[in-house]
């Protein structure tokens, strides 16, 4: 009863106030189209999908006649580690420095700030192109797991670094202090204070990072190519499930494998976050 009348007296405090009473309203209505708009997709992407979903479709080896998703399944974790290995160590030392050993007003730490900002606007497709030039042409990587796994790196360190330093922002400076105070030097309080302490924002940049492999096709189109294969080592080319899905449509001769791949692409990135959100709770009551 006691929240029914702290609402209404709410709502009527809204009425006295037309301003306040507008914004409220294109909040709700804001929060309402964005949630319709994901139940719609989430919704058709199943109803589409699941219907295709066939034992066939899970076979070892891709044919013409099953085209299986096993193969880009299995590309896909190889690319996701092979990315998050190379790009996570890089990102979180990076902003490791630029929060807690770069003097503050740096010039060349805002230079670095900038740069990062920067290179997370740039199109994913001109990502591929500098891949292709780098890893593909110029090392002769050729089209290979590692010269996508190399090109994601480069697209996800920006964010990786961006939300390890905000994390990292977030600790108090108490907890230096008195990290500090006990006599430990600065290596000890970074790495046995401060980082234990920002793991949660630290690991919400994994998820988006790894939410933007998995998904990603401009880049690896042009860098690990689309062979429909397990390679038999990271110097061979094969096609992540976004890029399966993205060649199986484009084909238009299997529009119906393609929608049963969305909806495996879609438990997969559910998946991720579900495990990576249940690690950073675990970490943190550690």
């Amino acid at each position: 009863m006691s929240n029914k009348t702290t609402i209404g007296d709410k709502f009527r405090t809204y009425l006295k106030h037309p301003g306040s009473f507008i914004v409220m309203l294109l909040v709700m209505l804001s929060a309402i189209i964005t949630f319709a708009v994901l139940i719609f997709l989430i919704a058709y992407i199943l109803i589409n999908g699941v219907p295709h979903i066939t034992p066939s479709l899970f076979s070892l080896e891709y044919t013409s006649e099953n085209a299986s998703v096993v193969p880009a399944l299995v590309n896909t974790i190889i690319m996701t580690l092979l990315s998050l290995v190379i790009a996570v160590p890089f990102g979180i030392f990076s902003a490791v420095f630029l929060v807690e050993y770069a003097p503050r007003g740096n010039k060349f730490v805002e230079i670095i700030r900038l740069t990062t900002e920067t290179l997370q606007g740039i199109p994913s497709i001109v990502y591929g192109l500098f891949g292709m030039l780098l890893f593909v042409n110029a090392l002769g990587w050729g089209f290979s797991l590692l010269a996508g796994a190399f090109t994601m790196a480069i697209m996800i360190l920006p964010l990786i670094m961006r939300n390890t330093e905000e994390a990292l922002k977030a600790v108090p400076d108490s907890y230096r202090e008195g990290s500090f105070g006990l006599g430990a030097g600065k290596l000890r309080t970074v790495f046995r204070i401060v980082l234990p302490s920002a793991i949660p924002g630290v690991l919400a940049g994994v998820i988006l990072a790894i939410g933007r492999i998995v998904g990603e096709t401009a880049a690896l189109m042009y860098t690990s190519g689309t062979v429909a294969q397990i390679p038999d080592s990271i110097m061979g080319s094969g096609r992540t499930l976004a890029l399966h899905m993205y060649t199986l449509s484009s084909e238009g001769l299997y529009m119906n494998q393609a929608y049963a791949t969305a909806v495996i692409l879609l438990v997969l990135v559910v998946g991720i976050n579900a495990l990576s959100s249940f690690i950073a709770r675990k970490l943190t009551k550690a």
